[in-house]
């Protein structure tokens, strides 16, 4: 069929834009068109070249669509070995000083000669890929192999958005070597898209161990339609064969050439003169290296001039010019010698692998937290199975995997215990919650320390001076057991404390004595009862009138309070039904603690119910919780982000991002004044 010269035109100018956009969007971060426009044009050549399949070219976008699978893959011999490089396995700076020293005593410099320029460039931690380009069109993708012949991997290579189909000005044959790797936030998304197709009941599917694991996965899958459906990103940093095009006399300027032909190029790739700038530049990585959107395990060092590099040459199939010096590995396989169940100070139950020591990320690592037993059901971490382990910086070390063919025959599944491992109280998880929580309290040993804090805060019952140091000394020195402590506590007590003088000792105990006089919401709030907060307590105090009609409530009665729901309400009611939480509020008002009861308060119309208010900046004369108890008194829900079901923002000095988000979505903004008239209306 003869094609009309309009259409061919108009394929060619298809082409030229649609690659020039995908340049601009994948390798500059920088698009210029929205979305939808890409997608007409693209659909708009696609139309052209299925009317006239003459149109078809390789280097077509057209063609970054999955084909048909594959029966296996082809073998390639690359033109020029895709070497690998040594790997400097000091991780201190005398690697760097190590290599500098080789290089300078292979070229016979002594002391004195000027300093070699280097190019210092990150490792990145993918697939190496060898990218061949003839007429500056794509012809084939091959993975490293043996480094002499590799795997054509060229229908996968095309559906990488970042990498060229054609490149601008290039040789007319190039060959590219580069690293295929995964983003992070790309392997978190597909690994979150994983475990919804496993949740449906999709069978042979799993989520993946790592980053390197999921792009060598997509690199190497027979189904190109597969491979498309994982994010891959790619780095130039070599090249292989090249005929024709300019002479070049450094390897920093041919990166900068492969970054004019189209590619991705690195822009942490630095030149540095000598080992104290390479030094430099390791430390600067590894203070940067959990901060990238990418893993890398080290940074690698090359000699910048290609004729130093030629001089060199190569020992055992190793450049003698480049190096590879490694960072600590974040990731290492040991054993699970138990699971144990640690208790958090708000009484979340967290179960943890005690690992059989292991050196990774820097340190060594006995423990990783598991989180919930819903992970640890996910993972399916047994005692005694084989796992990795990741540490990246200063991250709590976390189980990534089980290496299932390691595990012992009959290795139990774990399962959350159904009592406190400290205090023998009832663990129980709420609807809706993937933690499990003790229920202990006030009575559980692991929670004292924050519920003391609780107690003493300006919030609850305001003890001045019973601060984080003061509590941490009286527990642990068991001066206090429980709150009721608190009131039993003498001058000889306190005085005996790290510095706690008799002046200060008398003000604590001051506070003490003027704590005893407080309210039921107050009394209430400081009792740290889960999921009721000061609004609810006053809600409680407000229907009831007493404590006692609290304390005996059934979950029904409970769930007449306004605003308390099934979760609430179950949470108040197990509280209470604890012997030794009823224990210490009986000793706390023997102690004194005393506030005025009464019958149930008819509720009082509430001019802001139903509404929601967020608080930003500072305003002239209310302090922020100030503000926050006259809207919960009015009825209103204070948020703490704006959303489309907020009907005010009041705004102070220093408003930031909350105001911004408030006038984009068209919420009402009011001052202090507002919020006054709003109060009084």
């Amino acid at each position: 069929m003869s094609i009309p010269a309009r259409d061919r035109e108009r394929a060619d100018a298809l082409r030229e834009l649609l690659h020039h956009h995908s340049h601009q969007y994948y390798v500059l971060d920088t698009p210029e068109i929205p979305d939808a426009e890409y997608d007409q044009l693209f659909r708009e050549l696609q139309a052209l070249e299925e009317k006239y399949p003459g149109l078809l070219a390789p280097d077509s976008p057209t063609q970054r669509v999955g084909g048909k699978t594959l029966e296996g893959f082809a073998k390639v011999r690359h033109k020029v070995p895709m070497l690998s490089i040594r790997t400097e396995t000091d991780i201190e700076a005398s690697g760097a000083r190590n290599f500098d020293a080789r290089v300078r005593r292979e070229l016979g410099l002594k002391d004195g000669d000027p300093a070699i320029e280097y190019v210092a460039e990150l490792k990145f931690d993918g697939l190496a890929i060898s990218l061949r380009y003839e007429g500056g069109v794509l012809v084939q993708a091959a993975t490293r192999g043996d480094g002499e012949v590799g795997e054509d991997v060229t229908q996968n290579i095309r559906t990488v958005g970042q990498i060229p189909l054609k490149l601008r000005g290039a040789p007319p044959v190039l060959e590219v070597r580069g690293e295929v790797y995964m983003r992070r936030d790309d392997f978190e998304r597909l690994n979150e898209l994983q475990r919804e197709k496993i949740a449906r009941g999709a069978k042979n599917e799993k989520t993946f161990v790592n980053p390197r694991n999921a792009a060598a996965g997509a690199v190497r899958q027979l189904d190109p339609g597969i491979a498309r459906q994982r994010p891959l990103s790619f780095y130039a940093y070599g090249w292989g064969e090249i005929e024709g095009g300019p002479a070049f006399e450094t390897h920093y300027e041919l990166l900068q050439a492969l970054g004019r032909w189209g590619l991705p190029v690195s822009d942490r790739t630095v030149l540095a003169m000598g080992a104290d700038e390479l030094i430099a530049y390791h430390q600067a990585v590894g203070r940067e290296r959990d901060g990238l959107p990418f893993d890398i395990d080290g940074v690698v060092y090359k000699v910048n001039s290609l004729a130093l590099q030629k001089q060199l040459g190569f020992v055992t199939r190793e450049p003698r010019w480049a190096v590879a010096h490694k960072f600590p590995a974040q990731e290492q396989l040991t054993t699970v010698e138990s699971i144990d169940v640690y208790v958090g100070r708000t009484g979340k139950l967290t179960p943890v692998a005690r690992l059989k020591p292991v050196f990774v990320g820097g340190v060594t690592v006995t423990n990783a937290t598991l989180h919930n037993e819903d992970e640890v059901h996910r993972k399916d971490v047994r005692v005694g199975d084989t796992v990795i382990v990741r540490r990246a910086g200063d991250v709590i070390p976390e189980v990534v995997a089980v290496v299932p063919d390691r595990r012992a025959a009959g290795a139990a599944v774990f399962h959350m215990p159904a009592t406190c491992p400290v205090c023998g109280s009832a663990a129980l998880r709420e609807e809706g919650e993937a933690d499990h929580r003790c229920t202990g309290g006030l009575f559980c040993s692991a929670q004292r320390k924050h519920a003391i804090l609780h107690f003493a805060q300006r919030r609850a019952l305001d003890i001045e001076g019973l601060g984080e140091k003061l509590v941490d000394q009286m527990v642990d020195a068991g001066v206090i057991r429980t709150l009721p402590d608190l009131y039993r506590l003498g001058l000889a007590n306190l005085v005996a404390l790290d510095r706690m003088g008799d002046k200060s000792a008398q003000n604590v105990l001051a506070a003490l004595e003027k704590s005893k006089a407080t309210t039921l919401p107050r009394f209430l709030y400081g009792l740290g009862i889960r999921h009721v907060g000061e609004s609810t307590a006053r809600d409680l105090a407000r229907h009831f009138g007493n404590l006692d009609g609290i304390l005996d409530a059934s979950v029904e009665q409970l769930l007449q309070v306004p605003d308390v729901g099934p979760v609430v309400a179950e949470s108040i009611h197990a509280f209470f039904r604890q012997p030794h939480n009823r224990e210490v509020i009986e000793q706390l008002r023997a102690c004194g603690l005393h506030w005025e009861e009464g019958e149930p308060a008819a509720r009082a119309p509430q001019p802001l119910s139903g509404k929601t208010v967020v608080l930003t900046g500072t305003l002239p004369t209310l302090s922020r919780d100030e503000a926050k108890e006259l809207l919960e008194a009015a009825g209103a829900k204070v948020a703490g982000s704006v959303s489309k079901k907020t009907d005010y923002v009041v705004a102070g000095a220093e408003a930031g991002s909350k105001l911004d988000k408030a006038r984009e979505l068209g919420v009402a903004i009011l001052d202090e004044d507002g919020l006054r008239q709003l109060l009084a209306g």
